[in-house]
């Protein structure tokens, strides 16, 4: 590579971090969205380089072929759809930074993402698992706080790893939470898990501090140390292979568990939108196509002539 395509690949680095930067600083996104959309464009990256192009396209025929190429490679649609959000949002930036002349995306569609319904457990399930943490162990009482505490509120993993003690008001039975984009929102929470995190708080939690040791999270794992995304999600697969349950559960599908049980028990969706933290109720709305599911099969059961 001559030093002149080389002075242009690091030029495309540079528009990639300052990219990144804009969206820490300006549109307040978390690290993990930031990283999901680095991924997606480095992606594009990686295959202008295979082309033997050094500067990102303006050329939205060359951004068709990439997309093609992904296709045969068998992505997920809905991946590809992801990417799609991701590139259109990254050439805007250049386009408002007037790093670009043309915007190549705005000549190209979308494609329309797969409505797949999620994963959820059932309530007999969700009962069943709530049963299975051996609460006569310290591991035990946080496990059950833990699940109840996901299961009453539908926190997402990374607002319940970063739960702080300062932001429980269980005397009011509310939460408080920072969700996506920095969204601060309270959260009822009901009297079994608010039972189960003072259960946690007086009997369990200062097994796992170090003596003289402080710690401003509310869950903390064996080390003492707050829990990442990782450590939930590999506990709760131990938790679920336990209690039997022969489905692929993730911490989401409590989440997913919690916003179907309320729309099927005739909460709002407006208010299920709320709890959930979505910006957009477009989002909420594929919870009641799960819940016209559960009604199909109850009536298809139960109905003399179904």
């Amino acid at each position: 590579m001559t030093e002149q395509a080389q002075r242009k690949m690091d030029q495309m680095s540079l528009q990639v971090a300052d990219f990144q930067r804009y969206l820490l600083v300006e549109k307040g996104l978390s690290q993990n969205t930031i990283n999901s959309y680095q991924r997606d464009i480095n992606k594009l990256k990686v295959y202008l380089q295979q082309q033997k192009l050094t500067a990102f396209t303006q050329d939205h025929f060359v951004i068709l072929n990439f997309l093609a190429t992904l296709k045969t490679q068998k992505l997920a649609n809905n991946t590809i759809v992801r990417l799609v959000s991701s590139l259109r949002k990254f050439y805007r930036f250049l386009l408002e930074t007037a790093q670009i002349s043309v915007d190549p995306m705005l000549q190209v569609d979308s494609p329309k993402r797969q409505q797949a319904l999620p994963q959820i457990l059932s309530q007999a399930e969700v009962a069943r698992l709530l049963a299975t943490p051996d609460t006569k162990t310290a591991i035990g009482i946080r496990d059950r706080a833990i699940l109840e505490v996901m299961y009453a509120t539908g926190l997402r993993v990374s607002e319940l790893t970063h739960l702080k003690l300062d932001e429980l008001h269980l005397s009011l039975g509310l939460i408080q939470t920072l969700g996506k984009g920095d969204k601060e929102r309270l959260l009822p929470i009901g009297d079994v898990a608010i039972k189960w995190i003072h259960r946690y708080l007086d009997s369990s939690r200062p097994t796992f501090l170090k003596p003289g040791q402080s710690a401003p999270i509310l869950f903390l794992n064996h080390y003492g140390r707050p829990f990442t995304r990782q450590g939930i999600w590999k506990n709760l697969k131990k938790i679920v292979r336990a209690a039997g349950i022969h489905k692929d559960i993730t911490p989401h599908t409590l989440r997913h568990s919690f916003a179907t049980h309320l729309l099927e028990n005739g909460a709002d969706l407006r208010v299920v939108q709320e709890l959930l933290g979505h910006a957009d109720i477009s989002t909420t709305q594929i919870y009641t196509h799960v819940s016209q599911k559960h009604l199909r099969e109850v009536y298809d059961r139960y109905h003399p002539r179904a």
